[in-house]
């Protein structure tokens, strides 16, 4: 299942990016606007800051912006900053490979065989979806 912390960052960033103004966004007011609990919701953004998709200002008129145009921000890179692994089990990971325990022979494992089908078409929605895909427009 989707975390509520990548399901909020999501909402955030298409908050962030139907944002007209030149003024970046406050956190509070995304926090309103998308009901997501401020503190949990500052976590989210000092994330995505710290991955490079957003930049902050402080003061008065400080909040979070957009550092990349909504169209070259990628939804699998999104997800794994949020969510971390995309692959449902370890041993099928890309970024975060590790053996399982419990399986003697990947090769042979219906279960790897499955959940690489999975993680490979999951990847695909994911990689060919940006922000700008997600409707963040309206």
């Amino acid at each position: 299942m989707l975390s509520k912390k990548t399901k909020y960052g999501i909402k955030a960033l298409c908050y962030i990016a139907r944002n007209q103004s030149d003024l970046p966004v406050q956190v509070g007011e995304i926090a309103k606007k998308e009901q997501i609990p401020q503190k949990f919701l500052e976590s989210i953004l000092l994330s995505l800051r710290k991955a490079g998709f957003l930049g902050s200002k402080k003061g008065k008129h400080g909040g979070y912006y957009l550092r990349k145009l909504p169209s070259e921000i990628i939804m699998a890179d999104v997800m794994r900053v949020l969510e971390g692994p995309i692959a449902m089990v370890p041993c099928v990971s890309l970024n975060f490979y590790e053996k399982c325990d419990d399986c003697p022979d990947e090769q042979k494992c219906s279960v790897n065989k499955l959940m690489i089908q999975v993680r490979d078409n999951t990847l695909q929605v994911l990689r060919n979806n940006t922000l700008e895909d997600l409707s963040c427009d309206k």
